[in-house]
């Protein structure tokens, strides 16, 4: 007998939940000998990139090697968060007060652009402004979070509020943490209706997307590149690689090994309830925002969007294990927070992979006349698909003023492969810093 099972609902799926009205369409496009340019990876990314390319007059060519859409474009949370985390780092410490700037603007930037993308492209994946809310971890985190306060406010240019402890149930039906942010500039979606809305669009505007094709290999030729896929060659005048968190590739065997050693592959994990009463959402999420705590190993979580589940993700594991190993971790996360879903069962559990960067950056640029876009952090509903649309612009020479995130110097450790052997170390480190952080809290 499963030891899980007793968590787990009749029909428990270890399939995404989006899947179920969204599930990756596969696609009958043959792949051609030739491409304009050749997109490899078929998420967010890759497929604004298209979208873009294919306005201006351009045929991309999307290759990916599941369904597009199939990684982290349908797996994600369905939180519309822009460029928050990049916001909070030490940005004028690295780089200067002018450079720093630019670089937070920019990210910011990636939420007003989704916005107006999914307005002009028609795509409806239940998209609503919600704000978002921080809990604080600790007191001191509390103290942290009010200190950025009044800048993310002016990045956003939209409302942010610090909510003490007192009054923590006017937004998050829980006393387990310690007060928290409000921001408004937040959104959420459905995920896999996006990864399909966005495809079409691309599709209309002209793009080709070939699915289930596998790129092993990249090489110059002539003026442009060949690829060497798994069925078959194609070449290009020009490559784009946005394979994000699976850039590494089965075995290692990616089709661009200098960008697979600078990006961390890190897997995430989400869960979703069975279905509760409409009550019992409004009490633990009154408003309907999405929720994202301030610890260094950070739990996230929503209502789904018809209001009859709740939604919860973390990093349940550092190493490889199965979405239905993850799921009792999460589900003894999520009934810390809410004790009253604690015999509540689950009908989905599953995983993806999000790229952090060693810099903590995302980035776009080219490498030996490769372009590239990766590096979303774990936040990649807006911010890959404004780097979709940045680097796509850089291709075709369109770009009307510097974007702060291209070029900027992309790091790697010695000795690195893509492989991140080192992450169970790190993953433990934090959550004991997490622990003492809370204990002395």
């Amino acid at each position: 007998m499963n030891p899980y099972e007793r968590l787990f609902a009749p029909g428990f799926s270890s399939a995404p939940y989006w899947w179920e009205e969204a599930d990756p369409e596969p696609r009958e496009t043959p792949l051609p000998e030739h491409a304009a340019v050749a997109i490899v990876g078929g998420g967010y990314a890759g497929l604004s990139a298209a979208l873009t390319l294919a306005q201006m007059g351009h045929r991309p060519v999307v290759l990916e090697a599941e369904r597009i859409g199939w990684g982290a474009s349908s797996r994600n949370g369905g939180m519309v968060s822009g460029g928050l985390k990049v916001a909070g780092g030490e940005l004028e410490r690295r780089f200067g007060a002018e450079q720093a700037e630019a670089i937070a603007k920019a990210a910011a930037a990636s939420f007003r652009f989704l916005e107006d993308l999914l307005q002009r492209e028609e795509i409806y994946c239940e998209y609503i402004r919600c704000g978002r809310f921080t809990p604080a971890w600790t007191p001191r985190h509390y103290t942290q979070l009010a200190l950025r306060a009044p800048r993310l406010a002016e990045l956003t240019g939209m409302p942010v509020r610090m909510v003490p402890r007192a009054e923590q149930r006017e937004v998050l039906g829980s006393d387990y943490y310690h007060g928290g942010m409000t921001v408004a500039a937040t959104g959420s979606l459905h995920p896999g209706k996006f990864a399909r809305g966005l495809a079409d669009a691309a599709e209309r505007a002209g793009a080709a997307l070939v699915d289930r094709v596998r790129v092993n290999g990249i090489r110059p030729e002539g003026a442009g590149f060949r690829l060497d896929t798994d069925k078959g060659e194609i070449a290009a005048d020009a490559v784009l690689v946005t394979t994000n968190g699976y850039t590494r590739g089965e075995n290692g065997q990616g089709p661009m090994p200098w960008l697979a050693r600078r990006l961390v592959p890190v897997g995430s994990y989400i869960i979703a309830t069975e279905e509760l009463p409409e009550e019992t959402i409004d009490e633990l999420f009154p408003g309907r925002r999405m929720i994202s705590d301030s610890r260094r190993v950070l739990s996230y979580f929503r209502p789904s969007p018809d209001g009859t589940r709740v939604l919860w993700g973390g990093r349940a594991s550092f190493g490889p294990t199965s979405p239905e190993a993850a799921a009792p971790v999460l589900h003894n996360m999520m009934r810390k927070v809410f004790p009253e879903l604690k015999t509540v069962r689950l009908t989905h559990a599953w995983t993806g992979n999000v790229a952090f960067t060693f810099d903590e950056l995302p980035h776009i640029g080219h490498q030996e006349g490769v372009y590239y876009a990766a590096g979303c952090q774990g936040s990649g509903v807006a911010m890959a698909s404004w780097l979709g649309h940045n680097v796509a612009l850089k291709i075709a020479g369109a770009a009307n003023e510097p974007f702060a995130l291209d070029g900027l110097n992309f790091p790697t450790m010695p000795g690195y492969d893509g492989n991140p052997w080192f992450l169970p170390l790190v993953g433990g480190w934090y959550r004991l810093r997490d622990r003492m952080e809370r204990l002395r809290g």
